[in-house]
């Protein structure tokens, strides 16, 4: 077991405690007409993203002292509680249905979401398996077979919920995982084909998807419809300037932009506090990125490099799809933008994975 160093990655712990903060001061400015109007209280979603804020840093500060190969024995069992969380949301009556998608287990305001808790999980598999079992990783049938065949399990029940975002930052980090590992280059361009026509057929086999594509490629073919959200968003955005607006001065939050306090908050950040601020959020991701790839450089084995790996490509997965959905590079996909985006669980899960990257930093080379 590697020996511990006394602190962590304090450029990393700083990058993440600024966009935390931001995100808390922008879930309360894009949320509060939103919450004013449908629960007469103005800081009903900041309350609730404090909590989870709370519950996170409890979560990240314990998993920051609890060495990272302390989770290769509970590997198993994550996994399969990921598993059983998975089959049970899809029960009707028991998961929570929103926007559609049954993801939810819980009660009211105060639910999970089983598909991040597998995303993490999933990580956490193929770290242990990879560094286990290395010297088969360039090979179909003991390399790629058993690793893809388990992402592909987990992304079939996320698809039944149904809930493509969160399945493809999860099939995404698992091939960066893979990759790193060292998978061969021509297996990658096979499987990326397949993965291709699977795409395509997911798209066309729901009509909401196949809408979501051509709104983003003219959302102005139904600009009351399904390209309206994308449409306030560049409404949003454009006016920001340099400076933007004012903290608190945009105009979209107030019943244009849907629930502007999620998947879409970059556009208010980015109305109120303009280029200038949009571009600090972005140096902190990339200060965030910086050091998350350093520790998995300077990792002291295989299993804690692939961890770091994977933790740091799923945020690097999830900004990058969030960032360019909101200014209209991509099609809607409902992906938080991690750390400043109103979500319980994705924000917990999110500080408790940045716990065991700080671990694994205690313990560099």
């Amino acid at each position: 077991m590697p020996k511990t160093k006394t602190a962590p990655d304090i450029l990393l712990i700083a990058a993440m405690l600024c966009l935390l903060t931001i995100g808390l001061i922008m879930v309360y400015s894009a949320s509060a007409v939103w919450a004013e109007h449908n629960f007469d209280d103005s800081f009903f979603f900041l309350k609730r993203q404090l909590f989870f804020a709370v519950l996170g840093i409890v979560s990240m500060l314990f998993m920051t002292n609890v060495d990272y190969w302390t989770w290769r024995k509970f590997t198993k069992t994550i996994m399969l509680t990921c598993f059983l969380l998975l089959v049970i949301v899809l029960i009707p009556g028991v998961g929570l249905v929103r926007g559609g998608a049954r993801s939810w287990l819980g009660v009211g305001a105060f639910s999970i979401q089983p598909s991040e808790f597998m995303k993490i999980a999933m990580i956490f598999f193929l770290a242990k398996y990879l560094s286990d079992s290395h010297k088969y990783v360039t090979t179909i049938k003991r390399g790629l077979f058993p690793t893809l065949g388990v992402v592909i399990i987990a992304f079939g029940l996320i698809m039944l919920q149904p809930d493509l975002g969160t399945g493809m930052v999860m099939v995404l980090t698992s091939v960066v995982i893979i990759f790193v590992a060292g998978a061969q280059v021509k297996h990658f361009v096979v499987l990326g084909f397949i993965g291709l026509a699977g795409l395509v057929g997911l798209i066309a086999s729901a009509p909401y998807r196949l809408q979501r594509v051509v709104s983003f490629l003219d959302p102005w073919q139904d600009p009351l419809g399904s390209g309206f959200q994308i449409i306030q968003s560049l409404y949003a955005i454009g006016p920001g300037g340099f400076l933007g607006l004012g903290l608190g001065a945009s105009r979209q939050k107030y019943f244009y932009l849907p629930e502007p306090q999620t998947d879409f908050i970059f556009a208010i950040l980015s109305e109120e506090l303009g280029f200038l601020g949009g571009a600090f959020v972005l140096a902190c991701f990339a200060v965030l990125l910086w050091r998350g790839l350093r520790i998995a450089l300077y990792a002291p084995d295989l299993y804690g490099s692939l961890l770091a790996t994977g933790i740091i490509g799923m945020i690097a997965i999830q900004v990058m799809i969030n960032i360019g959905v909101v200014i209209g590079l991509m099609p809607v996909t409902g992906i938080t933008l991690p750390l400043i985006s109103y979500g319980g669980s994705s924000l917990t899960l999110m500080l408790t994975s940045i716990g065991v990257l700080l671990n694994i930093s205690r313990h560099m080379r």
